[in-house]
């Protein structure tokens, strides 16, 4: 049934014309083939189905920023949110604005300033290769799979590019926000946001937001349930910037967007699902990842809003 779900939604993605538009800001995503489609959902009794390209690796951009908020939850705890607010934003992920109304302080973990500033509270005096040392072993544990790695042309594009970025970064510094160096937080933040995982590794990867915080195919505790259901709704909330309320409204799930074209999103007690496909939207999420979504839900009820 789900198999057959996937395969009649992938081959309706292959027929659309409209699908958006690739990331060009980051040059090295310019040069991703937008004529890609894939769709793969993990459930708790350990199956995965999947269709079209998921197995194809992308860079899951901003979708990185739930496994690092996932760390700073169990390193942290409630300690966290001195550093980052938990409110919707209504602005684009890369907006300055807000900052200067609110004096540095993030609104979300899911805006860029706010993803920095969970960087920043995790690096606890160590160094940028320490710190990616850790998110990258984690999303191994969770994903169940170590083949995972970082894209360094991704990463080096958007170094190269950091201008916007690190205005941010400096500006929450400026109002005592920021503990380390810039530099060095950012290069933390660029490469994070470069990991490379294929639509069936990131739906894997969010399985423990289905299940209260465990992954139920390993038996691994992540972290609480009361954790796991704080990140879900932050990804309801804010998960898709200033699209957050529309993709709450369409689909009906949290979800976290990333300007690769990725979109993971979580069925609690029922499964993970990860889409990707690189043309994105106007509010910088994927099109036909939306479109897909949509679909999914509508053919299988899964919503917080159903019975």
């Amino acid at each position: 049934m789900m198999q057959q779900i996937l395969d009649d939604i992938a081959a309706q993605m292959a027929l659309e014309t409209e699908r958006g538009k690739v990331a060009d800001y980051i040059p090295q995503l310019a040069h991703v083939d937008p004529n890609q489609f894939g769709i793969a959902v993990a459930t708790p009794d350990g199956q995965m189905y999947s269709a079209g390209d998921a197995k194809t690796l992308f860079s899951i951009q901003s979708i990185s920023k739930v496994f690092t908020l996932t760390l700073a939850l169990s390193k942290l705890g409630s300690a966290l949110w001195r550093h980052v607010g938990r409110e919707p934003s209504g602005d684009p992920f890369n907006s300055i604005t807000i900052l200067e109304y609110e004096s540095g302080r993030p609104r979300n973990p899911f805006i860029n300033a706010g993803a920095i500033a969970v960087v920043d509270a995790i690096t606890l005096g160590r160094e940028p290769t320490e710190i990616l040392d850790e998110i990258l072993q984690f999303v191994h544990f969770i994903a169940d799979d170590e083949t995972i790695c970082f894209d360094y042309k991704v990463a080096t594009s958007e170094i190269d590019h950091e201008d916007r970025n690190a205005a941010l970064a400096h500006f929450m510094k400026s109002f005592g926000h920021l503990q380390h160096n810039v530099d060095k937080i950012l290069n933390t933040y660029f490469y994070q946001c470069s990991i490379a995982m294929s639509c069936e590794q990131l739906a894997r990867a969010g399985l423990f937001l289905v299940s209260n915080g465990v992954n139920q195919p390993t038996g691994a505790k992540v972290i609480s349930p009361q954790q796991s259901k704080r990140i879900n709704s932050l990804m309801m909330m804010c998960g898709h910037y200033d699209g957050s309320g529309e993709f709450a409204y369409q689909v009906g799930l949290p979800g976290k967007s990333g300007v690769g074209g990725g979109i993971l999103t979580i069925a609690p007690g029922k499964g993970a699902i990860a889409v990707w496909s690189p043309g994105l939207n106007s509010v910088g999420n994927s099109k036909l990842g939306t479109k897909a979504l949509e679909l999914l839900g509508e053919q299988t009820g899964w919503s917080v809003f159903s019975k």
